[in-house]
């Protein structure tokens, strides 16, 4: 007697395997909330547990310990691809208004977690150099111009700046102003770190 399941429906993921996708993505999604906001040594397991909704058993069960765990969301490359992706002429506008709409929206920006990272721990060492190669890098690579690197480090900076005032000082006025008014105010500042300098009209 045949089977008359197709293959296509042979390999399709069952909806015990979409359940745990959906969890593993849920309890990663709270890990980086938390860590945008807390030092990693702070947080515990329950506390990502009960913002993802599950018990703190089930995230031993699928990443096997707060370390394994956290080691996953070290990567800022998901981030990156988000924050850097614009057309260069537009670029600095997109980055102010993307870190200001995630803010506003999910309570948390996508790079912001850096600024929490401890100082001289292993995670830290880890974090600061996947955000300087995933974030500061990837964005100076694709400058021209003289100082690439270094206008890439002051447009990142200016980004981290804003989002502290915005997310974390939460400065009143700042938070009261619309979203495109600081847009409007802010990203020329960031663009004319992503523009190559022009030269000298000749005399």
């Amino acid at each position: 007697m045949t089977s008359s399941t197709s293959p296509a429906a042979a390999c399709a993921p069952g909806p015990g395997r979409r359940d745990a996708e959906t969890t593993k993505a849920a309890i990663m999604r709270a890990a980086r909330h938390l860590l945008a906001r807390h030092a990693h040594t702070d947080i515990t397991l329950k506390a990502v547990a009960e913002r993802a909704g599950v018990s703190a058993p089930l995230v031993l069960k699928y990443f096997g310990s707060k370390d394994a765990l956290f080691a996953r969301i070290m990567s800022f490359e998901e981030d990156a691809e988000a924050v850097l992706d614009a057309p260069l002429d537009g670029l600095g506008r997109h980055m102010v208004r993307y870190l200001l709409t995630s803010q506003a929206e999910r309570g948390a920006d996508p790079i912001l977690r850096i600024v929490h990272a401890p100082l001289h721990r292993e995670h830290g060492y880890v974090l600061r150099a996947n955000f300087r190669t995933q974030v500061v890098r990837r964005l100076g690579d694709r400058l021209s111009g003289p100082d690439a690197g270094l206008r890439a480090e002051l447009a990142v900076g200016m980004l981290l700046g804003l989002g502290v005032m915005y997310g974390i000082a939460r400065g009143p006025h700042l938070r009261a102003a619309a979203i495109e008014e600081i847009t409007d105010r802010y990203a020329p500042a960031v663009q004319a770190c992503l523009t190559p300098p022009q030269d000298p009209a000749p005399t």
